[in-house]
């Protein structure tokens, strides 16, 4: 419970101050810390976490301690990148926005096992369990369950070249693999009943989604059984694996409570009723709405189509990013909705969803344009303008006038915007040369191809150039073409309540706070750090290398890294700058998201002790889950800085690719770092688990601290 120390004086003085304090206050944490560390079995992901110190004494008005909500989830059913329908981790978006109104505390527990979630909730280790919980007749009667946020149904599922099922009779002979502890248990228990030759085995419930579906695609496993909105996810980007017969009717995800919880129950209840969240079975008669935006209102879920990109919807370090992303989940809670993302496979594809009635809102930074309309798209009033710029490569001479541009060859896809600026620019310049490009090619790999000399020019977006400019210095902006153009939302011709909320929406956020501090985030280069920072060992014939050499020494051999090479990271990530703070809001001489330094017990990262122990602790952590995908002793700090910047996902992603592509899978330098910058690509994007990543990213961040690392080699060497 929300605990609350006062000295026996204090008790008796202010007994009716607590008494009425107590009955207006929510109930979240029931055990002492005492009682929540004497449970020695359960299995947690290693990550260490906070204790709060409680003063001994009375303060002169009863106050609470921090108040917190332990969320229990588990660790194999990792967040993937969304491509299609409710992201996997909205049950965690949801009670983030709870957590918000009752002013609480989230502190996210990781589960190795989905077996010890249950008894970790009883034991009081956590307060509710959050991890696609299935509400099935067994489980409740150990746990109380709130009323469900999404309805799914179970299918068989089994790899791409496995013998199809015709019909539940074919079950008999064959085998289905379930991970102990999931509701699939009893469902496959049902079916064997009915199939008395099914074979059923129990793996360990520490196996993960994607685990289990390598296994079922290589034939490891013959059949499992998984959540319709899991094979779903899994299918946009995996094509080795097949969604079978269904095998159960609709089942309800919900958040599992302790039954002694009743407060916490009740409040969640409340929420999910007053935020419009509840799932209702769809009615079987086909609905005739009036608009778009009733059936909006109906199905209690708004549709976006937006493209996986850097400036609209990414996943980084396992957080779920994007300009347009951000927009999106804003518009959906302040409509209490639930929002599907859908990636679109290509740019024409963005609008073509509108009209095909597979999204209803497409978020892009969309010029509208006379042909668009012709084609029966309706845009909303402006959320951003944006200068179309001609880019070339930096060895290009600068020119004075577009007249200059003549007989150069112009990239564009002949879909976007740009090409009828193209176009018309063509007409005051002889000899401009269009080409257009696959449909499929996203502005920053244009941009890419013109850094590489592959393009010879392209025109983009100022804010997008800007971006690249962060990160590349291959690329310079010729000229502008014209004013700043308007960008908007599109939806489909005639959806005119749809397009008035859009707008509501917009005149309502337009250069306000919450659209400022977005917009700055992704698109707002930070002021470069100061210069004495870069090249700090190479001016000191010390053989000191930072500031914070001795604490680092210190962290490093209590985790057995080399301090140098943590030097050489720690120059990277902040350039010893400890009030460092990325655009995604990481923070100090190591850039960790303040949700990670939590789990690792440290909250003022700022302190340069204190980023540096988090930093080394993270990269510990990091270096283990890496040793499981058995790289080479002698890679492995290579795979484990890979991961530290870009996240585990993406790294996996690109070791798979590797292996698909006939490279080794456990060296970095040459094999997998060539597959990382193939995952730019949206044709390799589109099939990785984790979507698009800058490839180039991590491939430079590790080469850059390998230099500096043997530089600062040298350096300690000679004294």
């Amino acid at each position: 419970m929300y605990k609350i120390l006062v000295s026996k004086t204090a008790k008796k003085i202010y007994f009716v101050l607590l008494v009425i304090f107590i009955l207006d206050t929510f109930i979240v944490s029931s055990q002492l810390n005492s009682e929540a560390s004497s449970n020695t079995a359960t299995n947690v992901e290693p990550l260490n976490q906070s204790s709060i110190n409680v003063p001994a004494t009375a303060l002169p008005i009863p106050k609470p301690t921090q108040k917190t909500l332990r969320i229990l989830t588990w660790s194999g059913g990792e967040i993937i990148f969304p491509r299609r329908g409710h992201p996997q981790d909205i049950e965690l978006d949801y009670l983030q926005q709870f957590a918000d109104e009752k002013k609480l505390e989230i502190d996210n527990i990781r589960v190795t096992k989905f077996a010890d979630l249950i008894p970790m909730l009883l034991a009081g280790e956590g307060d509710v369990i959050a991890a696609n919980l299935t509400n099935t007749r067994e489980r409740a009667k150990r746990v109380s369950f709130s009323d469900p946020f999404l309805l799914t149904k179970e299918y068989l599922v089994m790899g791409s070249q496995s013998k199809s099922l015709k019909s539940g009779k074919d079950l008999n002979g064959r085998e289905i693999v379930i991970q102990k502890g999931k509701s699939y248990e009893s469902t496959a228990l049902g079916l064997q009943k009915v199939y008395p030759k099914l074979k059923i085995r129990l793996v360990d419930s520490g196996i993960s989604h994607e685990v289990l579906y390598d296994k079922l695609a290589s034939g490891e496993y013959d059949i499992s059984i998984q959540d319709e909105n899991l094979i779903s996810s899994a299918s946009t980007y995996r094509d080795d694996i097949k969604m079978s017969l269904q095998a159960s009717a609709t089942r309800q995800l919900a958040w599992g409570v302790a039954p002694s919880n009743k407060a916490l129950l009740t409040e969640l209840n409340q929420f999910l009723t007053t935020q419009n969240l509840i799932a209702k079975e769809k009615p079987k008669k086909q609905h005739n709405y009036a608009n778009q935006w009733q059936k909006i209102q109906t199905t209690k879920t708004v549709r976006f189509v937006l493209r996986n990109n850097l400036s609209s919807y990414y996943i980084w370090r396992g957080e779920l990013l994007g300009f347009h992303y951000e927009l999106a989940k804003r518009f959906a809670k302040e409509h209490k909705l639930r929002y599907e993302m859908i990636v679109a496979p290509n740019n024409v594809a963005l609008l073509d969803y509108l009209l095909e009635d597979k999204a209803d809102i497409a978020l892009g930074f969309l010029t509208p344009t006379a042909q668009r309309r012709n084609k029966g798209i309706a845009f909303s009033r402006p959320y951003h303008y944006a200068s179309e710029l001609v880019v070339a490569h930096k060895d290009r001479a600068e020119i004075n006038d577009q007249s200059e541009l003549v007989n150069s060859n112009i990239y564009i896809r002949p879909s976007s915007s740009y090409w009828e600026s193209a176009v018309e620019l063509k007409k005051t310049v002889a000899g401009i040369n269009l080409v257009g490009v696959p449909e499929s090619q996203e502005t920053e790999l244009i941009l890419d191809k013109v850094g590489e000399k592959e393009y010879e020019m392209t025109i983009a977006d100022s804010h997008i150039v800007d971006i690249e400019m962060t990160f590349r210095d291959d690329i310079q902006s010729l000229m502008a073409l014209g004013a700043p153009k308007s960008q908007s939302w599109a939806v489909a011709s005639g959806n005119d309540k749809l397009l008035a909320k859009s707008n509501a929406f917009i005149k309502k956020h337009y250069k306000g706070l919450f659209y400022n501090v977005i917009y700055n985030k992704y698109f707002k280069n930070q002021k470069r750090l100061d210069s004495h920072y870069k090249g700090y060992a190479l001016q000191n014939d010390s053989g000191v290398l930072s500031p914070y050499d001795d604490i680092v020494k210190k962290y490093a051999r209590q985790h057995d890294f080399d301090w140098r090479l943590l030097v050489s990271q720690m120059h990277q990530e902040s350039r010893f700058n400890p009030q460092a703070k990325s655009m995604a809001g990481a923070k100090g001489l190591f850039q960790l998201m303040p949700r990670t330094a939590k789990e690792l017990g440290i909250l003022d990262v700022h302190v340069p002790e204190r980023g540096i122990q988090a930093g080394v602790l993270y990269m510990n952590w990091v270096r283990e889950r890496m040793r499981k995908d058995e790289v080479q002793e002698d890679q492995l700090i290579w795979f484990t800085l890979a991961s530290y910047n870009a996240g585990a996902g993406h790294v996996r992603d690109a070791m798979r690719l590797a292996k698909q592509k006939g490279w080794r899978d456990d060296v970095w330098f040459g094999h997998v770092e060539k597959a990382m910058l193939l995952l730019s690509k949206s044709e390799y994007a589109a099939k990785a688990r984790y979507g698009y990543v800058r490839g180039q990213e991590p491939v430079n961040y590790i080469r850059k601290i390998k230099r500096r690392f043997e530089t600062y080699d040298n350096i300690v060497n000679k004294i």
